[in-house]
C-alpha cells in the first residue's frame, strides 16, 4: 500500500513538473513585460512546491540537505525583509534615501512608514518570480532518478526545438515569430526575448547530451541512439551559436565543450578513450571546423569594439558607484533600473535602454548590498564542495548526471557575468534543476550504498 501511495505522488507530481517545465519554456523567456504569462509560470508552480515540500518534511530528506535548504531559504527571505515596513525615522536614515526625503519635503509631506526596497512593487516581483525554481528545486531533491532523468530530457528537447524555431525566425525575415514585444528582432533567439541567452540554454544543456550518449559505451548497450543523438546534438550546438552570435556564447563553448567531453570520458568508464567517443569529439571538431569556414566573419564582426562601443562596460562604473551610495543593505531586489536613471550621467543618455547591469554580480551588490554577497560566497562555498563530491565519485547514472549538472551551473555562473540569464524564469528553472542534481551528490546512490 505505502508504494502504490508512493507511485501515485510521483504521478502527480511529474504532471506537475511537466506542466511548469512546458510554461517556463515558453512564457517564461523575458526579463520584463508581459506579466500575465510570467504570472502563469508562478501559478503553475504551486502545486509542485506544495508536492515537493510536503515530500521533503515526510521524507526526512530535508536534513541531509540542510545547508542548500537553508540557501534557498535566505534566498527568498531576502526580498521579503527588504519589504517589512520601517518607521521614519529607520529608513530615512540609510544611505541613499537622502533624494527621496528631499522630494517628499519639497511636495510639502511628512515621511511615513516605507520598506527598505526603493521599488516594493518590483521586489515583491521578484519573490514572486523564485516560486518556479523553488519548486523544481525541492520536487528533484526528492524525486526518483527517472524522473529527474526525463526533465533533463525535456531540456535536451527544448533546446532543438529552440534552435529550430530560431531558425525559422531567421528565415521569416520579420517580426511575426518573435514571442516577445521588446525583443532582438532579426537575431536568433527561439523563446527568448534575448539571443544571448538561448545560447546560455545551449550551453547549459551540452554537457547533459554528452554524458547521456557516452553512458551506453560504459553499459556497453547494443543500442548507440543516445550516443548518435549526442553526437548530432553537440554538432548542432556548434551550428546554433554560430547562427546565434552571441559574443558569450562563442567564448565559453571551447571550455563547456571541453569539460563536456571530459565528464563524456568518466561516463564512459573512464580508461583508454573507446573509439566512439574520439568520433564524439571529432564529430565537435569537425563542426567547429565547417563553422569556422562557412560563418567566421559574422562571428568576427560581433566582436569588433570600434564599430559600436559596449554600454554594458562603460556602465559598470557608474553602477559600482551607485551601489557604493546604498551599502551596506543595498536598493531592494529589482530597484537597479529605477536607481540606473537616477544617477545615469547625463552624457550617456541616447535611445537604448539599460534595464539591467548585465553583470548579475554587480547588480546583486546594488541591490542587496553585503547581504547578497554574503548569499553569493555561500552558494560558492556549497558548489565548490557538491563539485568535489561529483567528480572524485565513480560512473553511474546518478553521478554522470551531477557532474554534468556541474557544467551546466558553471557555464550559467560565467554567462552571468555579462549578461543576466537568471532573471528570466526559463533559466532560472533550469539552474534550479541543476543545482538540484548537484545537491545530490552529497548523499550516497542506491548503487554506492549496496557495495
Amino acid at each position: 500500500m505505502p508504494n502504490k501511495v508512493l507511485k501515485g505522488q510521483w504521478d502527480a507530481a511529474a504532471i506537475a513538473a511537466a506542466i511548469l517545465l512546458a510554461l517556463s519554456f515558453v512564457f517564461g523567456g523575458a526579463s520584463r513585460e508581459h506579466a500575465l504569462r510570467l504570472a502563469a509560470v508562478e501559478l503553475a508552480s504551486l502545486p509542485l512546491l506544495i508536492i515537493g515540500a510536503g515530500r521533503l518534511l515526510k521524507s526526512g530528506l530535508w536534513r541531509e540537505h540542510r545547508f542548500a535548504l537553508g540557501l534557498l531559504g535566505a534566498l527568498a527571505a531576502l526580498p521579503l525583509i527588504q519589504l517589512i515596513p520601517l518607521p521614519p525615522a529607520v529608513w530615512t536614515a540609510l544611505p541613499g534615501r537622502s533624494e527621496m526625503v528631499l522630494a517628499l519635503e519639497l511636495a510639502g509631506l511628512q515621511p511615513g512608514w516605507a520598506p527598505l526596497s526603493v521599488t516594493p512593487d518590483l521586489t515583491w516581483q521578484a519573490f514572486l518570480a523564485l516560486l518556479p525554481p523553488a519548486a523544481i528545486f525541492l520536487a528533484v531533491l526528492t524525486a526518483p532518478q527517472s524522473l529527474t532523468a526525463r526533465m533533463v530530457a525535456f531540456w535536451l528537447g527544448a533546446a532543438v526545438i529552440g534552435i529550430l524555431f530560431g531558425t525559422a525566425q531567421l528565415a521569416s525575415g520579420g517580426e511575426r515569430l518573435y514571442p516577445w514585444a521588446t525583443t532582438s528582432a532579426g537575431s536568433v533567439t527561439g523563446f527568448f526575448a534575448n539571443r544571448n541567452h538561448l545560447a546560455t540554454l545551449l550551453l547549459a544543456t551540452l554537457p547533459f547530451a554528452a554524458v547521456f550518449g557516452a553512458a551506453v559505451l560504459r553499459r556497453r548497450s547494443d543500442k548507440r541512439m543516445p550516443l548518435w543523438f549526442g553526437a548530432l546534438f553537440m554538432g548542432l550546438v556548434v551550428v546554433g551559436l554560430a547562427a546565434i552570435r552571441s559574443r558569450a556564447g562563442v567564448i565559453l563553448f571551447g571550455p563547456v565543450a571541453i569539460a563536456s567531453l571530459l565528464a563524456a570520458w568518466v561516463a564512459a568508464g573512464r580508461g583508454r578513450p573507446n573509439p566512439a567517443l574520439l568520433a564524439l569529439a571529432g564529430g565537435v571538431a569537425a563542426a567547429v571546423g565547417a563553422v569556422a569556414i562557412l560563418a567566421l566573419p559574422p562571428i568576427l564582426a560581433r566582436f569588433d569594439v570600434q564599430s559600436a562601443p559596449e554600454g554594458r562596460f562603460e556602465g559598470w562604473p557608474v553602477v559600482a558607484e551607485a551601489a557604493n551610495t546604498y551599502l551596506p543593505l543595498g536598493s531592494g531586489i529589482g530597484s537597479f533600473d529605477a536607481v540606473f536613471r537616477s544617477v545615469e550621467p547625463l552624457e550617456r543618455l541616447d535611445p537604448t535602454f539599460f534595464n539591467h547591469a548585465h553583470n548579475e554580480y554587480l547588480e546583486t551588490w546594488l541591490e542587496a548590498g553585503w547581504l547578497g554577497a554574503a548569499l553569493i560566497i555561500a552558494f560558492l562555498v556549497w558548489y565548490g564542495r557538491r563539485l568535489w563530491a561529483a567528480w572524485k565519485a565513480g560512473p553511474s547514472r546518478e553521478r554522470d548526471l551531477q557532474r554534468a549538472a556541474s557544467i551546466a551551473l558553471l557555464a550559467m555562473l560565467a554567462h552571468s557575468g555579462v549578461d543576466y540569464p537568471l532573471r528570466t524564469a526559463t533559466l532560472a528553472v533550469l539552474f534550479a534543476l541543476c543545482a538540484a542534481i548537484l545537491e545530490k551528490a552529497g548523499r550516497p546512490t542506491d548503487r554506492e550504498l549496496a557495495t
